[in-house]
């Protein structure tokens, strides 16, 4: 009877150990499926479509912009977007210099093979809630969702 036991126990513990390695490898897969999950990406011919098709478009992305490509959390304010300027200037309304101390890093939970992973090095300005580099004449965007919550905060206890 101990034998049997000491082998059931040993295959419980050799089958715990199985699912445990099984989860570690597969972890970051899962991670990976639940954040894409929650990301929406889309590319469109200009600004004017792009904003005509999706709410959460910035405004002051100019209508004449080519080559629109947007990356978009659907479970808070994360956001990448890229997309050509004919002038190969900031848009109107965009500041430009560099960002102060409220400047938020690219958010790492969105990645895309058309948005540089190093670009927050190069930030030129910043358009709303965007940080933005411009690079001739095309413009790359983030934005940081907790950032822009602790933004909308400030905001509202500001005005009352």
């Amino acid at each position: 009877m101990k034998g049997i036991v000491s082998k059931v126990a040993l295959g419980v513990a050799g089958t715990g150990m199985a699912v445990a390695v099984a989860a570690v490898a597969v972890g970051p897969r899962l991670s990976d499926w639940y954040d894409e999950r929650h990301q929406e990406q889309a590319s469109y011919a200009t600004g004017t479509q792009a904003k005509a098709e999706r709410h959460s478009m910035p405004s002051w992305l100019p209508d004449n912009a080519s080559g629109v490509k947007y990356l978009m959390s659907t479970t808070g304010d994360d956001r990448l977007l890229r997309a050509t300027l004919p002038e190969g200037r900031l848009p109107v309304g965009c500041v430009a210099g560099q960002p102060g101390k409220a400047a938020h890093p690219v958010p790492m939970s969105l990645k895309a093979g058309w948005f540089p992973e190093n670009v927050a090095a190069k930030a030129s300005g910043t358009c709303g809630h965007y940080n933005v580099a411009l690079n001739g004449n095309q413009l790359y965007a983030w934005q940081d969702g907790a950032a822009v919550q602790a933004a909308l905060r400030a905001e509202h206890v500001a005005k009352h």
